[in-house]
């Protein structure tokens, strides 16, 4: 079994990197006091000058078990209380992870895209551009709305590929690349039948050819020479022409992961 055996193991696999990170981390940090995991800084009985590293322990332990908005709050007391710390990057990385899960995706974007800033050199770097380009990709609606979302995620996707060509995640960069290219096509095929549909029929072959020299791999790609053919032919659909446009989604990408490499087994982002 590939991607469906995989997926299981993969909370198992996101909590020891984010615990093999963390340890990273607060052996830059010094020998300040600890706190045990368990206490909760929120409550009444504990100091609210809880060090760095209590916070960002019980910050990683509310991450590690999907409760990110309490997790959220930890990290955010970190940047504002001990913002030059070395749990502050963890910190910062963790927020944008933390609003990626809660599915806010415009600000897991804004925040990946300061934490690249900030540190341009950190090791997490390969990560962060692969989520930065999960944001958008996570946008991606039906093929007759705003193609923003499918659009600059493959633009970010391509930007990894092209900065760490040999990082863990361009396998699954690819496969969401073909899906979103897929996503765009059946968008042009979309727009396709509304002209036929109206019998703009010069506007659909404008746009069939677009579609042909844009996405010729795309799985639409053969209805839509055959339709090419036809309105070229002066014989469009008249009746029944709304058989030609089935309905279109954005595609499973894990289809085209299973394309890229047979071998992969694993992938580094849940949907």
């Amino acid at each position: 079994m590939k991607i469906t055996a995989a997926r299981t193991g993969l909370f198992i696999k996101r909590f020891s990197t984010v615990l093999i990170l963390f340890g990273i981390l607060l052996s830059m940090g010094g020998c300040g006091d600890k706190v045990p995991a368990f206490l909760d800084f929120r409550s009444d009985d504990v100091d609210l000058q809880v060090p760095a590293q209590g916070l960002a322990a019980n910050g990683m332990e509310d991450y590690s078990v999907g409760k990110y908005f309490t997790a959220l709050e930890y990290f955010e007391e970190i940047l504002d209380r001990y913002p030059f710390s070395p749990e502050a990057t963890l910190a910062e990385l963790k927020a944008a992870d933390c609003n990626y899960y809660m599915e806010r995706y415009l600000e897991a974007l804004m925040l990946y895209g300061e934490f690249e800033e900030r540190h341009p050199t950190n090791e997490a770097i390969p990560y962060v551009m692969f989520m930065k380009a999960m944001s958008q990709y996570q946008r991606i609606d039906r093929v007759d709305r705003d193609t923003t979302g499918a659009e600059e995620s493959i633009k970010l996707f391509n930007q990894l590929l092209r900065a760490f060509p040999d990082s863990p995640y361009n396998n699954e960069a690819k496969a969401r690349i073909r899906a979103a290219s897929e996503f765009l096509a059946n968008h042009e095929y979309f727009v396709v039948e509304f002209y036929v549909r109206t019998e703009k029929y010069g506007q659909a072959e404008t746009r069939l050819k677009y579609l042909l020299a844009m996405y010729p791999d795309a799985a639409i790609a053969e209805k839509a020479k055959t339709l090419l053919q036809r309105i070229e032919a002066g014989d469009p659909p008249r009746s029944g022409w709304s058989s030609w446009f089935p309905k279109m989604s954005l595609p499973d990408w894990t289809g085209f992961w299973e394309e890229n490499d047979k071998e992969m087994t694993t992938s580094p982002v849940e949907r």
